[in-house]
């Protein structure tokens, strides 16, 4: 990034009184720019760094912009086993600074900004980052999604510490296996998860607010079905056990119905109440589905040639790291492609 430290004007102090007096009675804002990029990543997840190295070994030497969370949400995960060729795993944080010095050995350009508004109505594409316009020839969305969260005691400190969002992810670790666990939400995923922890787990409470599963029904009977998954009805989680000891021991629960308060000792909390993509900033700029989701349209590109998407951003089904990595790379091909077919 620029400096963007205010500059002094030249000449007289008649001069500059003008200037100042004119700023002050007429506020207006002005964007500092730079040089046009080829390419401009936004978001620096397993999506955003993989279509980074692409792009930089095509020589079209791409700007990353890291975001609030340079990583992605994947730096908060403490483990992850199921990332290929990693066999004794590989701590979240470090594959992602990994990837990002893979990206930049071959010409990727790392920025530690903030898209504050995009404008993708006229080429070339431009964005607002921290106050500083940056214009693009194409960009690629790798913005990816973040976990919606119960907002209960104990939730924020313990993440990592037996609070996670993530059963394919987490389930499968030693911390968890022949333990009780309590997966939070009554939708296919909270099924999903909830027979995938049957694997590891010595039961698993299924906590939901109502009295059945939202889940499709099929997956519903599946769920019930399972002699290992618990369901506590009518329920909520109002705090997680046990910040002072530093992991999971237990959540207090409150029947919804009734008042009436108990402690469930588990293990492990997962939490499967959904995911919010981080798409606010392109709203009314692109096509989204009714929850944020982008939508390609032809491969990774959106609906406006030259922006393309990638990553958990666009992604409601699958949402792992590996997945993300493989749309980094598809559109990373695709923009080469575009710019290729635009400068024939």
């Amino acid at each position: 990034m620029s400096d963007r430290k205010s500059k002094r004007c030249t000449g007289g102090p008649d001069k500059n009184n003008l200037i100042f007096n004119l700023l002050v009675r007429v506020p207006v804002k002005v964007y500092l720019s730079r040089p046009m990029e080829k390419v401009v990543i936004i978001g620096s997840g397993p999506a955003g760094w993989t279509a980074a190295l692409y792009t930089a070994r095509a020589q079209l030497a791409p700007l990353v912009l890291t975001g609030q969370q340079p990583g992605g949400l994947l730096t908060t995960t403490s483990i992850v086993e199921n990332f290929p060729g990693f066999p004794e795993g590989v701590d979240g944080y470090e594959l992602m600074t990994r990837m990002q010095k893979q990206a930049e050995r071959f010409g990727a350009k790392t920025s530690f900004g903030v898209v504050e508004s995009v404008d993708f109505s006229q080429k070339p594409f431009a964005l607002i980052v921290d106050g500083e316009k940056v214009l693009a020839e194409t960009v690629i969305i790798a913005t990816g999604a973040g976990h919606k969260h119960l907002g209960v005691p104990g939730e924020h400190e313990l993440e990592t510490k037996g609070v996670t969002y993530c059963a394919t992810c987490d389930g499968a670790l030693p911390a968890f296996r022949n333990q009780p666990l309590v997966v939070v939400g009554g939708g296919d995923s909270a099924c999903e998860e909830a027979q995938y922890l049957t694997r590891f787990g010595s039961v698993v409470y299924l906590v939901h607010r109502r009295d059945s599963l939202r889940a499709s029904k099929i997956m519903a009977e599946r769920t019930l079905a399972n002699p290992k998954i618990k369901p506590i009805w009518d329920s909520a989680i109002t705090e997680i056990l046990d910040v002072k000891q530093d992991n999971v021991t237990g959540v207090k629960l409150k029947n919804l119905k009734t008042g009436e308060e108990k402690i469930l000792p588990v293990a492990g909390v997962f939490i499967a109440i959904g995911h919010v993509p981080n798409t606010k900033v392109f709203q009314g700029k692109i096509t989204t589905d009714e929850n944020g989701f982008i939508v390609p349209q032809q491969g990774t590109m959106t609906n406006v040639p030259g922006v393309f998407v990638a990553g958990d951003c666009a992604d409601h089904v699958y949402r792992q790291a590996i997945t993300a990595a493989g749309a980094g790379c598809a559109a990373a091909i695709d923009c080469e492609r575009f710019l290729a077919a635009e400068n024939q």
